[in-house]
């Protein structure tokens, strides 16, 4: 992982910098992304760079680079770091003004464009027989109202994800005004009764593109899903609770709040809907697809 993309050349990543005046330095202002990679395949790329361009037009700052450009330069990230299980980090910024200003900047500034990898463990979807267990807490919401953006101003997550840890717990299951949003860097489903139910996208929470994947195969194999509000007591109540992530991918929670969620075990539905992720990534790769 010795290799990182910034501004247009490849360089090791010990020699990477940025200007002290970079806007996303001073100010948080720009928009990330993470894509895992499997054995050197991007793995649903062009959705990621869908939702990167939402980000981007939402703050107002221009796309540096056209999708085919894109897959170009990480396809060739992947490579110099060595074609394995990693999670690409994407990251674009408002760029480096003369003078630090809360305005946007009047003149013309090029935006900071990273890219870099780092080394993923198998996801947890791989070990149906040995899932890990586990646990959440559930804490007020306390983001901002602008959640479906990706921003780099992640502080709230950041105190909400380690008031979690501090807790002995992996996620923070969070609440607005009685409804489940999101976790703290994961999108959240529960299973009551062999329906699957996850919070429809709002401004309250960003489209996960696991989440997307776990709808659409949801559909394909005719496994009840609805997107639909979650209260706290439906949460409480449920009998499984996942989380998804892209690089995590559906991650059974089986202790909420200091207590069991069902049996206190990774449920059926959630072995069969990992089963189900399993068997469509290998398609995809199989068929050279991603």
């Amino acid at each position: 992982m010795d290799t990182v993309y910034l501004n247009g050349s490849f360089v090791p990543k010990h020699s990477a910098s940025v200007s002290i005046f970079d806007r996303g330095f001073l100010l948080a202002d720009g928009i990330y992304e993470v894509i895992p990679v499997y054995s050197g395949q991007i793995f649903r790329l062009a959705q990621h760079l869908q939702r990167l361009n939402q980000s981007l037009q939402a703050i107002h700052l221009d796309n540096p680079n056209d999708d085919a450009t894109w897959k170009q330069i990480l396809t060739d990230l992947v490579s110099k770091n060595g074609h394995k299980n990693l999670a690409i980090y994407l990251q674009v910024t408002r760029g480096a003004p003369a003078i630090r200003d809360h305005q946007f900047p009047t003149e013309t500034v090029v935006p900071t464009v990273l890219a870099m990898c780092t080394p993923i463990s198998p996801p947890a979807v791989e070990n149906l027989d040995n899932p890990p267990l586990c646990r959440a807490i559930t804490l007020d919401d306390i983001r901002w109202s602008r959640c479906d953006i990706k921003s780099i101003s992640l502080l709230p997550n950041l105190l909400l994800r380690q008031q979690a840890v501090e807790a002995g717990a992996n996620e923070a299951i969070l609440i607005r005004e009685g409804e489940v949003t999101e976790g703290a860097a994961s999108n959240v489903f529960i299973v009551k009764e062999g329906l699957i139910l996850t919070p429809p996208l709002s401004n309250f929470l960003l489209g996960g593109i696991t989440r997307d994947i776990v709808i659409e195969l949801a559909n394909t194999h005719n496994i009840p899903l609805k997107q639909s509000t979650v209260n706290i007591q439906a949460l409480r109540e449920a009998d499984e609770i996942w989380v998804t992530s892209s690089t995590k991918e559906i991650v059974p929670i089986v202790n909420l709040d200091d207590k069991p969620v069902g049996s206190g075990q990774a449920g059926p539905m959630w072995r069969r809907m990992a089963r189900v992720f399993v068997e469509y990534k290998q398609s995809l790769f199989s068929s050279g697809e991603n």
